[in-house]
């Protein structure tokens, strides 16, 4: 575990309040408090991790907006203010005449320790890409980050702080980004010009980045990027594949394009003509997934993990502790695209030997003439370690299986134990969950209502959709892990 230091001034915030409303916050636990809400006419609010408490029963007046408003720092273009020499922020709600009628008053805090499961790509100098929802701690991390690159492995570090959100209110930064050096942006459009200025002025070697939001601000990105500047930022989003999706942000991730494909092309994939495909090399590196305060998904391979999510594949991620943790499965499609066979591509090994031991085996594959189009590779256990064979592997996450010989006997062995490894049964276990769908689909037939099977490995479950598709009728996933199974549904 992590051990985390925090230090956050919280006296200053507390002290912007009027005082009947300090003496009743006084009565409320300072530890974890987030941040406190002043509406207009309402109680007031102290807001914490998963609760919220009423700070008095007598609702704000306008009275107590002004006095807080009077404390703090002048609010800018985006209604943000905050107080000098910390990190606490104060946002503003208005009228439609210009008048505040909201305040809310977050609690900033330094927090030392948070970087250690991603300090790694940081310290070899990865650009990172920062997601999540608001509040699981973006920005606390991107101060430690600035002080860790700062201090500790001495870059030239400039942080591009729009809202005086990173380093604080003030001309001098928060000793939270340590050496550092900050960029204030006059206005929130001009975020990433000052992002280009730094880069053409101040020679840095890191440039860290808050919110980056819109298109001028992703393009500013991918020129840093280009000019061999690490970038460390976040963006609006939550999880990469959320992002993948955006069409403003996709270009951080490398962008999507749409691809029409031949129809021998799309049958040897196994697609639709029309595909989606990453169209270049992503602006970051890698992409933290923020699920909350504790826990982050790292993908230390974006360019890898953006092309199978658009390939349809299971994205898979590291989390903080260490273990891998599961992407979510596809479901088999329960349509015709189903049956198509298996895509081996022979890798120094007879491709029409290949073709003829398939034919005789009788196996539901084929062999296809490029390795971005197929399931697995084959190739002869003395070129396994062929640094192309395995540049080819590790960018199309494909397995690998060898032969010893080049022979039609070797091959032949090769090709039956492939193919009861990768469909994952034993003919004994094939016959009893082929037979337990054919048997669902008499009894929904029958009863008109939905039947569960018994949990199986993907491999059977999609064999067990062939079976259900045939007879036209759907079938559906349920449960995890080693309870998955399929459920059979009625037509219509």
């Amino acid at each position: 575990m992590t051990t985390e230091t925090r230090t956050d001034d919280l006296h200053l915030l507390v002290a912007t309040l009027p005082a009947h409303l300090q003496e009743a916050l006084a009565r409320l636990p300072e530890a974890d408090l987030l941040e406190i809400v002043l509406d207009l006419g309402r109680a007031p609010l102290a807001r914490y991790p998963g609760r919220t408490e009423r700070i008095a029963e007598q609702p704000v007046s306008r009275e107590d907006l002004a006095h807080v408003a009077a404390m703090v720092g002048e609010f800018g273009a985006d209604n943000r203010a905050g107080i000098e020499g910390t990190l606490h922020r104060i946002a503003a709600i208005r009228n439609r005449a210009g008048r505040i009628v909201g305040l809310t008053l977050r609690v900033g805090r330094a927090v030392y320790g948070t970087i250690e499961p991603i300090r790694h790509l940081v310290e070899r100098g990865a650009s990172l890409l920062l997601l999540g929802p608001p509040g699981v701690g973006k920005t606390t991390r991107l101060r430690e980050i600035a002080r860790v690159l700062a201090d500790d492995l001495g870059k030239r570090v400039i942080v591009v702080d729009t809202s005086n959100e990173i380093a604080g209110d003030g001309d001098v930064p928060h000793p939270a980004i340590g050496g550092a050096r900050r960029m204030q942006v006059p206005h929130p459009d001009r975020q990433h010009a000052v992002m280009i200025e730094a880069v053409e002025n101040h020679m840095p070697e890191v440039i860290i980045v808050d919110e980056i939001g819109t298109a001028a601000e992703a393009a500013a990105a991918r020129t840093i990027a280009e000019r061999g500047v690490q970038l460390i930022g976040t963006a609006h989003g939550t999880t990469l594949a959320n992002l993948v999706q955006n069409p403003t942000l996709a270009d951080l991730v490398g962008g999507v394009q749409t691809v029409t494909l031949g129809d021998e092309e799309a049958r040897l994939r196994g697609t639709q003509k029309t595909v989606s495909e990453r169209k270049a090399p992503p602006t970051f590196d890698a992409v933290v997934e923020l699920v909350d305060h504790e826990r982050l998904v790292v993908h230390e391979d974006t360019a890898a993990a953006v092309d199978a999510l658009l390939r349809g594949r299971p994205v898979a991620g590291t989390p903080a502790g260490g273990e891998e943790v599961p992407a979510p499965e596809p479901e088999p499609p329960a349509l015709p695209e189903a049956d198509r066979p298996l895509r081996i591509y022979p890798y120094a090994l007879s491709r029409d030997t290949v073709e003829r031991v398939l034919r005789d085996l009788r196996l539901e594959a084929r062999t296809v003439g490029r390795p971005e189009q197929a399931d697995l590779v084959v190739a002869l256990r003395s070129r396994a370690d062929d640094p192309r064979l395995r540049r080819m592997l590790a960018q199309l996450e494909l397995p690998l299986y060898v032969a010893r010989r080049n022979t039609t006997a070797q091959i032949r062995r090769l090709l039956a134990d492939v193919f009861r490894v990768v469909r994952g049964v034993e003919d004994e276990e094939l016959g009893e969950a082929l037979r337990e769908a054919e048997e669902a689909v008499a009894r929904v037939r029958e009863a008109g209502e939905p039947v569960a099977l018994s949990p199986r490995t993907a491999a059977v479950r999609r064999l067990q959709h062939r079976v259900v598709a045939r007879h036209r009728l759907v079938a559906e996933s349920a449960g995890s892990g080693a309870a998955r199974h399929l459920v059979v549904y009625p037509s219509g």
